[in-house]
Protein backbone atom coordinates (compact mmCIF):
# COMPACT_ATOMS: atom_id res chain seq x y z
CA UNK A 1 0.00 0.00 0.00
CA UNK A 2 1.65 3.45 -0.94
CA UNK A 3 1.42 5.43 1.67
CA UNK A 4 0.27 9.28 1.36
CA UNK A 5 2.49 11.91 4.00
CA UNK A 6 0.27 14.42 5.68
CA UNK A 7 1.34 17.27 4.01
CA UNK A 8 0.90 16.17 0.26
CA UNK A 9 -3.00 15.41 1.65
CA UNK A 10 -3.45 18.98 2.94
CA UNK A 11 -2.72 20.28 -0.35
CA UNK A 12 -6.19 21.15 -2.25
CA UNK A 13 -6.07 20.92 -6.29
CA UNK A 14 -5.60 24.35 -8.21
CA UNK A 15 -8.79 24.26 -9.83
CA UNK A 16 -7.79 26.76 -12.73
CA UNK A 17 -6.05 24.15 -13.28
CA UNK A 18 -8.28 21.43 -13.76
CA UNK A 19 -10.42 24.01 -15.36
CA UNK A 20 -7.81 23.82 -18.30
CA UNK A 21 -7.17 20.28 -18.35
CA UNK A 22 -10.90 20.14 -19.19
CA UNK A 23 -11.03 22.47 -21.71
CA UNK A 24 -8.29 21.04 -23.11
CA UNK A 25 -9.62 17.48 -23.00
CA UNK A 26 -13.08 19.08 -25.34
CA UNK A 27 -10.86 20.96 -27.46
CA UNK A 28 -9.04 17.77 -28.29
CA UNK A 29 -12.67 16.01 -28.88
CA UNK A 30 -13.41 18.88 -31.57
CA UNK A 31 -15.06 21.56 -29.55
CA UNK A 32 -14.33 25.29 -30.09
CA UNK A 33 -13.74 26.82 -26.24
CA UNK A 34 -13.12 29.78 -25.61
CA UNK A 35 -10.24 29.74 -22.90
CA UNK A 36 -10.49 32.09 -20.10
CA UNK A 37 -9.70 30.06 -17.47
CA UNK A 38 -6.06 30.41 -16.75
CA UNK A 39 -4.05 33.32 -16.16
CA UNK A 40 -1.88 33.25 -19.43
CA UNK A 41 -1.41 35.49 -22.01
CA UNK A 42 -2.18 34.75 -25.25
CA UNK A 43 0.17 36.39 -27.18
CA UNK A 44 3.70 34.81 -27.71
CA UNK A 45 6.77 36.50 -25.99
CA UNK A 46 8.34 39.10 -27.87
CA UNK A 47 10.53 38.76 -31.29
CA UNK A 48 13.27 39.59 -29.43
CA UNK A 49 13.17 37.33 -26.51
CA UNK A 50 12.89 34.36 -29.11
CA UNK A 51 15.55 35.57 -31.18
CA UNK A 52 18.11 35.47 -27.95
CA UNK A 53 17.06 32.54 -26.97
CA UNK A 54 17.61 31.01 -30.63
CA UNK A 55 21.08 32.38 -30.92
CA UNK A 56 22.15 30.51 -27.49
CA UNK A 57 20.82 27.81 -28.49
CA UNK A 58 22.94 27.57 -31.92
CA UNK A 59 26.55 27.70 -29.82
CA UNK A 60 24.74 24.24 -28.59
CA UNK A 61 25.21 24.12 -25.01
CA UNK A 62 22.87 25.09 -22.43
CA UNK A 63 24.60 24.88 -19.00
CA UNK A 64 23.64 25.35 -15.43
CA UNK A 65 24.13 28.54 -14.28
CA UNK A 66 25.00 30.13 -10.68
CA UNK A 67 22.27 29.19 -7.96
CA UNK A 68 21.09 32.96 -7.94
CA UNK A 69 21.31 33.67 -11.83
CA UNK A 70 22.81 34.99 -14.49
CA UNK A 71 25.06 38.13 -13.56
CA UNK A 72 23.45 40.33 -16.36
CA UNK A 73 20.07 39.71 -15.47
CA UNK A 74 20.33 40.04 -11.98
CA UNK A 75 21.95 43.37 -12.64
CA UNK A 76 19.53 44.34 -15.46
CA UNK A 77 16.83 43.90 -12.77
CA UNK A 78 18.33 45.72 -10.32
CA UNK A 79 19.02 48.50 -12.80
CA UNK A 80 15.17 48.24 -14.06
CA UNK A 81 13.84 49.47 -10.21
CA UNK A 82 16.46 52.40 -10.35
CA UNK A 83 14.47 53.62 -13.85
CA UNK A 84 10.78 52.48 -13.59
CA UNK A 85 10.59 52.53 -9.12
CA UNK A 86 13.56 55.14 -8.42
CA UNK A 87 14.40 52.38 -6.20
CA UNK A 88 18.04 51.10 -5.73
CA UNK A 89 18.70 47.67 -5.37
CA UNK A 90 21.72 46.15 -5.84
CA UNK A 91 22.21 43.15 -8.18
CA UNK A 92 23.66 41.14 -5.43
CA UNK A 93 19.79 41.27 -3.52
CA UNK A 94 18.39 40.24 -6.81
CA UNK A 95 17.42 35.72 -7.17
CA UNK A 96 16.64 34.60 -10.38
CA UNK A 97 13.58 32.13 -10.20
CA UNK A 98 12.21 29.19 -11.89
CA UNK A 99 8.79 31.86 -11.94
CA UNK A 100 7.54 33.28 -9.32
CA UNK A 101 6.73 29.51 -7.76
CA UNK A 102 9.95 28.83 -6.81
CA UNK A 103 10.06 32.34 -5.13
CA UNK A 104 7.30 31.54 -3.01
CA UNK A 105 8.65 28.30 -1.58
CA UNK A 106 12.28 29.41 -1.63
CA UNK A 107 10.65 32.81 0.84
CA UNK A 108 8.55 30.85 3.24
CA UNK A 109 11.24 28.19 3.39
CA UNK A 110 13.72 30.59 4.14
CA UNK A 111 11.48 33.28 6.35
CA UNK A 112 9.27 30.44 8.28
CA UNK A 113 9.74 27.43 10.84
CA UNK A 114 7.38 24.37 10.15
CA UNK A 115 3.65 25.33 12.23
CA UNK A 116 4.40 29.24 11.41
CA UNK A 117 0.93 31.68 10.61
CA UNK A 118 1.40 33.26 7.87
CA UNK A 119 -1.11 36.08 6.73
CA UNK A 120 -2.73 36.02 2.98
CA UNK A 121 -5.39 37.96 1.34
CA UNK A 122 -9.14 35.82 1.06
CA UNK A 123 -9.54 35.58 -1.64
CA UNK A 124 -6.27 35.42 -2.96
CA UNK A 125 -4.07 33.17 -5.05
CA UNK A 126 -4.98 29.74 -4.66
CA UNK A 127 -1.08 28.35 -4.44
CA UNK A 128 0.07 30.72 -1.45
CA UNK A 129 -2.55 28.11 0.64
CA UNK A 130 -1.30 25.54 -0.34
CA UNK A 131 2.51 25.81 -0.83
CA UNK A 132 2.32 26.97 2.94
CA UNK A 133 0.45 23.28 3.63
CA UNK A 134 3.07 21.67 1.53
CA UNK A 135 5.79 23.38 4.06
CA UNK A 136 3.58 22.43 7.06
CA UNK A 137 2.89 26.33 7.51
CA UNK A 138 -0.55 27.32 8.33
CA UNK A 139 -1.93 30.53 5.73
CA UNK A 140 -4.04 32.84 8.22
CA UNK A 141 -6.85 34.50 5.64
CA UNK A 142 -6.72 38.25 5.86
CA UNK A 143 -10.76 38.29 4.70
CA UNK A 144 -10.86 41.31 2.28
CA UNK A 145 -13.51 44.05 2.53
CA UNK A 146 -15.64 45.76 0.12
CA UNK A 147 -14.81 48.87 1.87
CA UNK A 148 -11.30 48.55 1.26
CA UNK A 149 -11.92 48.00 -2.66
CA UNK A 150 -11.04 44.25 -1.68
CA UNK A 151 -7.42 45.17 -0.80
CA UNK A 152 -5.25 44.41 2.59
CA UNK A 153 -5.12 47.07 4.75
CA UNK A 154 -2.66 48.05 7.75
CA UNK A 155 -5.90 47.96 9.79
CA UNK A 156 -6.85 44.47 8.66
CA UNK A 157 -3.56 43.53 9.19
CA UNK A 158 -3.77 44.28 13.19
CA UNK A 159 -7.21 42.99 13.34
CA UNK A 160 -5.71 40.01 11.83
CA UNK A 161 -2.49 39.64 13.87
CA UNK A 162 -4.91 40.39 17.28
CA UNK A 163 -7.19 37.56 16.47
CA UNK A 164 -4.34 34.75 15.80
CA UNK A 165 -1.04 36.10 15.81
CA UNK A 166 1.32 35.73 12.25
CA UNK A 167 4.73 35.23 12.06
CA UNK A 168 4.72 37.45 8.59
CA UNK A 169 2.08 38.31 5.71
CA UNK A 170 2.25 38.12 1.93
CA UNK A 171 0.14 40.53 -0.02
CA UNK A 172 -0.56 41.04 -3.69
CA UNK A 173 -0.51 44.04 -6.27
CA UNK A 174 -2.39 43.60 -8.45
CA UNK A 175 -4.38 41.22 -7.42
CA UNK A 176 -5.50 37.45 -8.33
CA UNK A 177 -8.54 36.97 -8.38
CA UNK A 178 -9.48 40.65 -8.32
CA UNK A 179 -6.75 42.65 -10.11
CA UNK A 180 -7.17 45.45 -7.05
CA UNK A 181 -3.82 47.41 -6.82
CA UNK A 182 -3.21 48.51 -3.29
CA UNK A 183 -2.98 51.86 -3.31
CA UNK A 184 0.35 54.09 -3.06
CA UNK A 185 -0.80 55.02 0.49
CA UNK A 186 -2.07 52.11 1.98
CA UNK A 187 0.76 50.01 0.74
CA UNK A 188 2.82 52.29 2.84
CA UNK A 189 0.56 51.96 5.74
CA UNK A 190 1.16 48.46 5.75
CA UNK A 191 4.63 48.57 5.07
CA UNK A 192 4.70 50.42 8.05
CA UNK A 193 2.20 48.13 9.92
CA UNK A 194 4.30 45.38 9.29
CA UNK A 195 7.40 46.50 10.55
CA UNK A 196 5.77 48.28 14.03
CA UNK A 197 4.61 44.53 14.54
CA UNK A 198 8.03 42.71 13.74
CA UNK A 199 6.78 40.36 10.79
CA UNK A 200 8.47 39.87 7.19
CA UNK A 201 6.45 41.10 3.82
CA UNK A 202 6.18 39.29 1.31
CA UNK A 203 4.91 40.96 -1.72
CA UNK A 204 3.99 39.28 -5.04
CA UNK A 205 4.43 42.05 -7.62
CA UNK A 206 3.74 39.42 -10.69
CA UNK A 207 1.10 41.64 -12.41
CA UNK A 208 3.30 44.80 -12.20
CA UNK A 209 3.15 46.45 -15.98
CA UNK A 210 -0.48 45.77 -15.81
CA UNK A 211 -2.59 48.59 -14.81
CA UNK A 212 -5.24 50.62 -16.40
CA UNK A 213 -5.31 54.09 -15.28
CA UNK A 214 -4.09 52.63 -11.69
CA UNK A 215 -0.32 53.34 -10.60
CA UNK A 216 2.07 49.93 -9.36
CA UNK A 217 4.43 50.46 -6.57
CA UNK A 218 6.92 48.09 -5.41
CA UNK A 219 6.69 47.81 -1.64
CA UNK A 220 10.76 48.10 -1.71
CA UNK A 221 9.62 52.15 -1.64
CA UNK A 222 8.50 51.65 1.95
CA UNK A 223 10.11 48.51 3.24
CA UNK A 224 14.22 47.93 1.89
CA UNK A 225 13.93 44.79 3.33
CA UNK A 226 10.85 43.71 1.57
CA UNK A 227 10.89 39.70 0.17
CA UNK A 228 9.58 41.03 -3.59
CA UNK A 229 8.53 38.13 -6.10
CA UNK A 230 8.10 39.00 -9.68
CA UNK A 231 7.77 37.01 -12.96
CA UNK A 232 8.09 37.22 -16.84
CA UNK A 233 5.10 35.09 -17.04
CA UNK A 234 2.33 37.94 -16.70
CA UNK A 235 3.60 41.84 -18.61
CA UNK A 236 6.73 39.81 -20.50
CA UNK A 237 4.16 36.86 -22.16
CA UNK A 238 6.67 34.35 -20.88
CA UNK A 239 4.39 31.59 -18.74
CA UNK A 240 6.24 28.78 -20.06
CA UNK A 241 9.58 29.77 -19.71
CA UNK A 242 9.45 29.24 -16.20
CA UNK A 243 11.12 32.20 -15.49
CA UNK A 244 11.21 34.77 -12.17
CA UNK A 245 13.12 36.55 -9.91
CA UNK A 246 12.92 38.01 -6.24
CA UNK A 247 14.62 40.91 -4.21
CA UNK A 248 15.83 40.30 -0.90
CA UNK A 249 17.33 41.60 2.05
CA UNK A 250 20.87 41.20 1.82
CA UNK A 251 20.91 38.92 5.08
CA UNK A 252 18.31 36.17 3.16
CA UNK A 253 20.69 36.12 -0.24
CA UNK A 254 23.09 33.32 1.40
CA UNK A 255 20.12 31.12 2.96
CA UNK A 256 18.19 31.46 -0.19
CA UNK A 257 21.28 30.57 -2.06
CA UNK A 258 21.93 27.35 -0.71
CA UNK A 259 18.15 26.43 -0.72
CA UNK A 260 18.29 27.29 -4.31
CA UNK A 261 21.25 25.11 -5.09
CA UNK A 262 20.22 22.02 -3.40
CA UNK A 263 16.47 22.50 -4.81
CA UNK A 264 16.35 23.64 -8.62
CA UNK A 265 20.41 24.01 -9.43
CA UNK A 266 19.29 27.13 -11.42
CA UNK A 267 16.39 28.79 -13.31
CA UNK A 268 16.79 27.55 -17.37
CA UNK A 269 19.65 29.12 -19.42
CA UNK A 270 17.96 29.66 -22.08
CA UNK A 271 15.22 30.93 -20.29
CA UNK A 272 17.38 33.39 -18.41
CA UNK A 273 18.48 34.26 -21.77
CA UNK A 274 15.37 35.45 -22.93
CA UNK A 275 14.24 37.19 -20.00
CA UNK A 276 16.93 39.44 -20.46
CA UNK A 277 16.23 40.56 -23.83
CA UNK A 278 13.10 41.14 -22.41
CA UNK A 279 13.86 44.59 -21.46
CA UNK A 280 14.61 45.97 -24.97
CA UNK A 281 10.64 45.04 -25.99
CA UNK A 282 8.78 47.52 -24.02
CA UNK A 283 7.04 48.79 -26.98
CA UNK A 284 5.64 45.24 -28.13
CA UNK A 285 4.50 44.10 -24.44
CA UNK A 286 2.51 47.72 -23.81
CA UNK A 287 0.63 47.19 -26.87
CA UNK A 288 -0.21 43.34 -25.96
CA UNK A 289 -1.32 45.38 -22.70
CA UNK A 290 -3.18 48.02 -24.51
CA UNK A 291 -5.38 44.75 -25.92
CA UNK A 292 -5.88 43.74 -22.17
CA UNK A 293 -7.01 47.43 -21.48
CA UNK A 294 -9.71 46.87 -24.89
CA UNK A 295 -11.01 43.26 -23.86
CA UNK A 296 -11.39 44.74 -20.13
CA UNK A 297 -13.55 47.46 -21.18
CA UNK A 298 -15.51 44.70 -23.79
CA UNK A 299 -16.31 42.68 -20.37
CA UNK A 300 -17.12 45.40 -18.14
CA UNK A 301 -19.75 46.77 -20.77
CA UNK A 302 -21.43 43.07 -21.70
CA UNK A 303 -21.24 41.99 -18.35
CA UNK A 304 -23.97 43.86 -16.24
CA UNK A 305 -26.89 42.59 -18.84
CA UNK A 306 -25.66 38.93 -18.38
CA UNK A 307 -26.36 39.50 -14.36
CA UNK A 308 -22.46 39.26 -13.73
CA UNK A 309 -22.30 43.16 -12.96
CA UNK A 310 -20.79 43.18 -9.35
CA UNK A 311 -16.91 42.57 -9.93
CA UNK A 312 -14.14 43.55 -7.64
CA UNK A 313 -11.94 46.60 -9.12
CA UNK A 314 -10.43 45.19 -12.01
CA UNK A 315 -7.51 48.05 -11.29
CA UNK A 316 -5.06 45.66 -13.46
CA UNK A 317 -3.76 41.97 -13.94
CA UNK A 318 -6.07 40.25 -16.97
CA UNK A 319 -9.03 39.06 -14.61
CA UNK A 320 -12.35 39.56 -13.95
CA UNK A 321 -13.69 38.08 -10.64
CA UNK A 322 -17.97 38.13 -10.43
CA UNK A 323 -20.23 37.42 -8.11
CA UNK A 324 -22.96 35.15 -9.44
CA UNK A 325 -25.04 34.61 -5.96
CA UNK A 326 -27.93 35.80 -8.13
CA UNK A 327 -27.50 32.66 -10.74
CA UNK A 328 -26.03 29.98 -8.51
CA UNK A 329 -24.30 29.07 -5.14
CA UNK A 330 -22.11 25.87 -6.31
CA UNK A 331 -19.42 28.05 -8.72
CA UNK A 332 -18.28 24.80 -9.58
CA UNK A 333 -21.38 23.27 -11.00
CA UNK A 334 -21.89 26.73 -12.69
CA UNK A 335 -18.23 26.79 -14.54
CA UNK A 336 -18.73 22.74 -15.42
CA UNK A 337 -22.10 23.43 -17.14
CA UNK A 338 -20.40 27.32 -18.30
CA UNK A 339 -17.90 24.77 -20.01
CA UNK A 340 -20.10 22.35 -21.18
CA UNK A 341 -23.02 23.34 -22.54
CA UNK A 342 -21.93 27.27 -23.28
CA UNK A 343 -18.18 25.97 -24.23
CA UNK A 344 -16.56 28.89 -21.94
CA UNK A 345 -14.00 27.73 -19.78
CA UNK A 346 -13.32 30.10 -16.92
CA UNK A 347 -12.72 29.28 -13.03
CA UNK A 348 -14.75 28.54 -9.63
CA UNK A 349 -14.14 31.03 -7.22
CA UNK A 350 -13.77 28.43 -4.57
CA UNK A 351 -9.58 28.54 -6.06
CA UNK A 352 -9.45 31.74 -4.23
CA UNK A 353 -11.74 32.04 -1.50
CA UNK A 354 -12.68 28.52 0.60
CA UNK A 355 -15.65 30.62 2.08
CA UNK A 356 -17.52 32.67 -0.53
CA UNK A 357 -16.16 31.62 -3.51
CA UNK A 358 -18.97 29.61 -4.10
CA UNK A 359 -20.65 32.32 -5.64
CA UNK A 360 -18.04 33.82 -7.46
CA UNK A 361 -16.44 33.26 -11.02
CA UNK A 362 -12.89 34.59 -12.27
CA UNK A 363 -12.81 35.24 -16.06
CA UNK A 364 -9.12 35.84 -18.00
CA UNK A 365 -9.35 38.29 -20.32
CA UNK A 366 -5.69 37.78 -21.47
CA UNK A 367 -7.24 36.47 -24.86
CA UNK A 368 -8.13 38.13 -28.00
CA UNK A 369 -10.52 40.56 -28.67
CA UNK A 370 -12.58 38.40 -31.18
CA UNK A 371 -12.32 35.63 -28.14
CA UNK A 372 -14.27 38.22 -25.42
CA UNK A 373 -16.82 39.27 -28.35
CA UNK A 374 -17.27 35.53 -28.65
CA UNK A 375 -17.71 34.48 -25.07
CA UNK A 376 -20.19 37.26 -24.72
CA UNK A 377 -22.01 36.07 -27.58
CA UNK A 378 -21.93 32.44 -25.92
CA UNK A 379 -23.31 33.58 -22.55
CA UNK A 380 -25.77 35.71 -23.52
CA UNK A 381 -27.47 32.87 -25.45
CA UNK A 382 -26.54 30.38 -22.55
CA UNK A 383 -28.11 32.83 -19.66
CA UNK A 384 -31.19 33.53 -21.74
Amino acid sequence: MTAISRRAAAVQPFLAMDVMAAAAAKARAGADVVRMEVGQPSAPAPRAVITAAQAALATGRVPYTEALGLPALRERIARDYAERHGVSVTPERVVITTGSSAGFVLAFMSLFDAGARVAVPQPGYPAYRNILAALDLVATPMVLRAQDRFAPTAALLRETHARSPVSGLLVMSPANPSGTIITEAALRDLCTASRSLGLPLISDEIYHGLSYGQPTVTALRFDPDAVVINSFSKYHCMTGWRVGWMVVPEALVRTIERLAQNLYISAPYLSQIGALAAFEATEELDSVRDGYARNRAILLDALPGLGLGRVHPADGAFYLYADVANLTNDAVDFCRRMLHEAHVAATPGLDFDPDLGSHHVRFSFAGSGAECREAVARLRSWLA
